[in-house]
């Protein structure tokens, strides 16, 4: 079973983006921790993450923050998402931050950043174009170098990066 634990960056891009319904339809299960809620509602009333967390069917869960992680001195969100991960073993972490990557790598948890969730659905045929959906990504405001892009979309066998 693919279980996946959201952070609040992988969605607000993706919602910014129109793709959010991504973190739904390719894991089994997909569960955001409270705290990466609460980070999102502190956001204005029009914003996408918003309106798809008030429409979706995501699992909220509570998350106790577990000493190990909090000693890493993460976001709330970040501690909650590790933290959940750690507590159940076989999640998928979805995280973008490089701290909270290198703390996840300490851990032995598996992590997807935003543009891994893009290829994947590119390979699954949720999407038509990977190049596409980052170009919207990188408008909406995930920072991604055209390298990295460059080198993504060579492992989805999808179309050249022109920027």
């Amino acid at each position: 079973m693919d279980h996946w634990v959201i952070n609040a960056s992988p969605l607000i891009c993706l919602a910014k983006a129109g793709y959010a319904d991504l973190l739904l339809k390719l894991p089994d299960e997909a569960v955001i921790p409270q705290a990466v809620v609460d980070e999102i509602q502190a956001g204005h009333a029009g914003d996408p993450a918003r309106q798809v967390l008030a429409r979706s069917e995501f699992s909220i869960a509570s998350v106790s923050a577990l000493p190990e992680i909090l000693a890493w001195d993460l976001g709330k969100g970040e501690t909650a998402v590790l933290s959940y991960a750690l507590a159940h073993p076989g999640c998928t972490t979805i995280i973008d931050d490089r701290a909270a990557r290198k703390c996840a790598l300490s851990f032995s948890i598996p992590f997807k950043g935003t543009l891994a969730v893009v290829i994947l659905a590119k390979k699954r045929g949720f999407i038509g174009s990977a190049a596409k959906v980052m170009s919207a990504l990188q408008a909406a405001g995930l920072r991604l170098e055209d390298d990295v892009i460059r080198a993504a979309l060579q492992q989805s066998a999808d179309e050249d990066w022109e920027q």
